[in-house]
């Protein structure tokens, strides 16, 4: 059962501002080693949203899958996600093979209801679009897909959306098993703020629990193994839906990774993820833009004490490599716009940093480059075997203590390794200008005489005693690996 250390100044400047040393109180959840062990380590795969957004056809992703196969998963990276969208066909007239990217939000009437073809079946539930999918006709679903990811010895995953499909509700559709419909158990006013397709699902409603056990049963016949559930934390907080989507999961049958997006997640229901969530997003979208990265050192320090077990914070995906592939919408009339088709718009530099921090703090490694046309300098850096070990196998990951003290200008992250003679210790300097960082390693109970290895560089560096110094290029980090001597 795991010990969580639960600040008791759990506020916005929990951990840093206050610059005191946690203060803790032990709380004990309830164990459930089952949905716990199919994320004993953090989750690594790739999603088709920061390549594709919400327009990955199938030949595009099978495509993709030969490629991971190949390149990506000797390495770990297990999961191929199909992100939102995929029960939609496209705009009339596209070209599947070579598409341009269209408007996914729906348009609306003047009394808000949704205008659209989503794909459903009788009992309301949304159904992959054949246009994109042709594999899904006569109610197969993903199913052809989940196959032949399996038989590529990779898990396949899919993002869904909260609640319950508008027109099911106007239409009424019947709940499997049950004599309720959509709308008995919808809840209208309970809207997601960006994409306008779904109602609510009110958990104190009769049917309501029996449509989510619906929903991951037939993801379950679908062979899924991962589940993105979208809308979740993004005020309001939606504890009844996140728990009736905990609990469709246990009935189903099949083991599914349950990954909770979009966050900023609220520190106050930190036990409540922690107890119910594989995977949990800690921030909103995450994007190229450094000051994205600068402020995940803050967001993954005030979570740090929620790492592990099989529940993991999440920083959001890896936007690394060729991105945004055709434009988002809008980019078109906003030339500026980041969603224009690009390479990564960090520094190497800035990749590594990225990289080294989402190690040491054991996020999930969840890919958002597209892995067709990608540089080789992209896989290198997301396909390092001693970094991905630290994201892998460490543990007690938290930011050090003397990172604060007039000391943040490099942030300095330290882990355990596998046995009492490995640590793990990063230096990343997060400002514009060049810093010097200094870790005193008694203050972290680190004694005696270690070897120093750059895991980024592959290089033995000698030995430390008392205090490991460095000097950083703004932006640059280091990470090293301690063995006793």
């Amino acid at each position: 059962m795991k010990n969580l250390i639960y600040s008791l100044a759990l506020c916005g400047t929990l951990f840093s501002a206050c610059h005191e040393p946690k203060q803790a109180v032990t709380v004990q959840l309830h164990n459930n080693a089952d949905w716990r062990s199919v994320a004993s380590k953090p989750p690594m795969g790739w999603n088709s949203y920061d390549a594709y957004h919400g327009a990955i056809t199938e030949k595009q992703f099978l495509s993709v899958v030969d490629v991971l196969a190949d390149k990506m998963l000797p390495f770990g990276y297990e999961y191929a996600v199909v992100d939102f969208c995929w029960y939609q066909p496209g705009p009339e007239g596209w070209n599947p093979d070579k598409w341009e990217s269209f408007e996914v939000m729906l348009p609306r009437d003047k009394n808000y209801k949704a205008i659209s073809n989503l794909k459903m079946d009788g009992n309301g539930r949304l159904i992959p679009d054949v246009v994109r999918f042709p594999s899904a006709a006569d109610g197969n679903g993903f199913k052809t897909i989940s196959d032949y990811v399996h038989k590529k010895g990779m898990k396949f995953g899919i993002h869904i959306m909260r609640g319950i499909p508008r027109e099911a509700v106007e239409q009424k559709m019947p709940i499997l098993g049950t004599n309720y419909t959509a709308a008995d158990v919808a809840e209208p006013l309970d809207t997601c703020r960006w994409l306008n397709h779904m109602f609510g699902v009110d958990a104190s409603k009769p049917g309501a629990q029996e449509y989510y056990n619906s929903l991951f049963n037939m993801y379950a016949a679908w062979g899924v193994d991962f589940i993105k559930a979208d809308d979740m934390m993004v005020p309001p907080y939606h504890k009844g839906e996140i728990e009736m989507m905990h609990k469709a999961i246990a009935q189903c049958g099949r083991p599914m990774v349950l990954s909770l997006s979009c966050g900023e997640a609220p520190l106050g229901m930190a036990i409540h993820l922690d107890s119910l969530a594989n995977m949990y997003r800690i921030s909103g979208d995450f994007w190229d833009r450094w000051d994205d990265v600068a402020h995940m050192f803050d967001l993954l320090n005030w979570w740090s004490p929620f790492i592990g077990n099989g529940s993991w914070p999440d920083a959001d995906m890896l936007p690394l490599g060729n991105l945004c592939l055709t434009g988002y919408p809008g980019a078109k009339n906003n030339p500026k716009s980041g969603h224009r088709e690009h390479a990564c718009f960090l520094t190497p530099d800035e990749q590594q940093t990225l990289m080294t921090l989402w190690c040491m703090a054991r996020s999930p490694l969840m890919w958002g480059g597209d892995p067709l046309t990608s540089d080789a300098a992209t896989y290198r850096l997301i396909t390092n075997k001693e970094v991905l070990d630290v994201n892998q196998n460490s543990s007690n990951n938290h930011q050090a203590y003397n990172s604060f003290y007039g000391r943040s200008d490099v942030r300095i992250w330290i882990a355990d390794g596998s046995d009492r003679n490995t640590k793990y210790i990063s230096f990343s300097n997060i400002t514009d200008k060049p810093a010097n960082g200094a870790l005193t390693l008694e203050v972290e109970d680190i004694r005696g005489i270690w070897m120093l290895r750059d895991l980024w560089q592959h290089a033995d560096l000698g030995s430390a005693e008392k205090e490991i110094k460095v000097t950083l290029k703004p932006h640059a980090s280091v990470m090293y690996k301690l063995t006793k001597l």
